[in-house]
This record gives C-alpha cells, sequence and structure tokens, in this order.
C-alpha cells in the first residue's frame, strides 16, 4: 500500500504542477525560500495560515486545499454544504435570479459531474423545439446526454464537435474528481478527439429544431471567490443566441409560455 503523501510532498507537486520554482513561489507568498524548501521536504512544519496562503497562492482546489491540511495534521479548512441547506438561501436566490433573467435565452445550472440542478424556462422550451420533452431536463447529465447515442447530442449540427470539446474539459476536471472520472470512464468516447488544427474563435452549439438550424454562444458564470467545495463546482451555462433569427425563435417560444403561464 502507497504512504500517503505528506503536505510538503503535496505541495511540491502543486508548486510544480503550477509550473513554479520555489524561489517564484517565495516571492508570490512573502515565505523564505529556505523555509518552503523545509516545508516540502518534511524539515518544518507550516502553520496553518502558511499552509493556506500557499494553498491560495497555487490556487489549489478546495477539496484538494483540505487533503493537505489533513496531512498537515489539522482539521479540513472548507465545508462542502449541500445546495439545499438553509444557510445557502442568499446562494439559491443568486441563482435563480441568474437562470431566470437569462429569458428567453437559455441557462442551466451544472454540478460538478455535469448533472443538471436547475434550469429556466428557455432551457426547456428549446428541448421543445428539437424534439425532446422539457421533462428529460429533470436529473439530466448533460455529459451522458452529450455522449450517449439518442441523446442531446444527436440533435446537434456539430455534435461530433461539441462531443470532443466536453469530453476534453471532463477529463480535465475529472483528474480530481474521482465521482467525475466514474462517470466518464462508462460513457463512449467520441469518434475523435482531435479538434481541426483550425477552430473559429468561439465555437457556437448548433442545433437542429422545428424551427431550422439554432446557433447559440455559451458562456459560463461561477461564484467570485467561494470559500465552500460545493460552490466551487458550481456553474451556469448561458447559451446565447448567435444571430437574429435565433433569437426571433426563442423570444416566440417564450412569449408564448409567458402568456400561458406567467
Amino acid at each position: 500500500m502507497d504512504t500517503p503523501a505528506t503536505a510538503g510532498e503535496q505541495l511540491r507537486q502543486l508548486r510544480r504542477d503550477a509550473k513554479l520554482s520555489q524561489l517564484d513561489l517565495a516571492l508570490m507568498t512573502g515565505v523564505s525560500q529556505r523555509h518552503l524548501s523545509c516545508i516540502e521536504t518534511g524539515r518544518a512544519k507550516p502553520s496553518a495560515g502558511t499552509l493556506h496562503h500557499l494553498l491560495t497562492a497555487l490556487q489549489t482546489p478546495l477539496e484538494r486545499c483540505n487533503h493537505v491540511f489533513l496531512a498537515a495534521g489539522f482539521a479540513p479548512r472548507y465545508p462542502a454544504t449541500p445546495l439545499a441547506a438553509p444557510g445557502m438561501a442568499a446562494i439559491r436566490e443568486a441563482l435563480d435570479h441568474v437562470l431566470h433573467a437569462n429569458n428567453p435565452a437559455p441557462a442551466i445550472l451544472i454540478g460538478s459531474q455535469w448533472d443538471v440542478l436547475a434550469a429556466n424556462a428557455s432551457a426547456g422550451l428549446l428541448f421543445e423545439l428539437v424534439g425532446i420533452q422539457p421533462t428529460a431536463l429533470d436529473g439530466l447529465n448533460l455529459l451522458a446526454t452529450l455522449l450517449q447515442p439518442g441523446g442531446l447530442g444527436d440533435h446537434l449540427v456539430n455534435g461530433e464537435e461539441i462531443r470532443s470539446l466536453a469530453w476534453q474539459r471532463a477529463a480535465r476536471e475529472a483528474l480530481g474528481n474521482p465521482g467525475l472520472a466514474a462517470l466518464l470512464a462508462n460513457l463512449p468516447a467520441p469518434a475523435s478527439t482531435q479538434l481541426p488544427q483550425e477552430l473559429p474563435p468561439l465555437v457556437l452549439t448548433r442545433v437542429h429544431s422545428r424551427h431550422g438550424e439554432l446557433n447559440f454562444l455559451s458562456t459560463f458564470t461561477t461564484f467570485g471567490m467561494p470559500q465552500d467545495i460545493t460552490l466551487t463546482s458550481l456553474r451556469i451555462e448561458h447559451l446565447i443566441p448567435a444571430d437574429e433569427a435565433t433569437w426571433q425563435v426563442m423570444r416566440a417560444a417564450y412569449a408564448e409560455y409567458a402568456a400561458l403561464v406567467l
């Protein structure tokens, strides 16, 4: 059985992954290079404050930070609070506001394993426009529906391109996410994970619909300065119409929905 890495060994690996020398990190943090060397080799034990300072400078994911704190003999510093917890009420309100403010453009809230946690009305309307029941959003895993036959990926004009980009992003995220790694291992890889040598400045999500091709720009909203593991994993994907024809279709669909529901 492998011996768990010490805090110093983990710090050294994180520093090397960031392609920083000891001198670079010392200059960034104000921790002397000599003391940093002693921490990495185990000749000195860092205080919790110094450890926090170094990990912050290395932009270490919060879950990984907890592993380093434990290895150094400290309690985990960052919680993973359920989104439904009372203390997350302000977070839920903020998420709801951003989702609904995006109408008539679709927006979906995605968790750490690409599960759809919430969506605005326009996301459901887009599913209807491509011939998928909007109830399919409940419990949907975005990565699975892009990669598996019969899913959303089959309704994309540029399905292989989007599948390749999604696979590459998920593979990077899976390096520090065992749950996502297990999911990815059970999904079919795209026919090719190689992208064309020349790509446009921004790859559009191009969708087959009963109104013809719809084109969307994809942007993401994340929380700034999160101090909770749950919050670091959340992102809202905004699908912003990329042309006037797509705007017209989404505006008309949302106006019809609003007249019936709102």
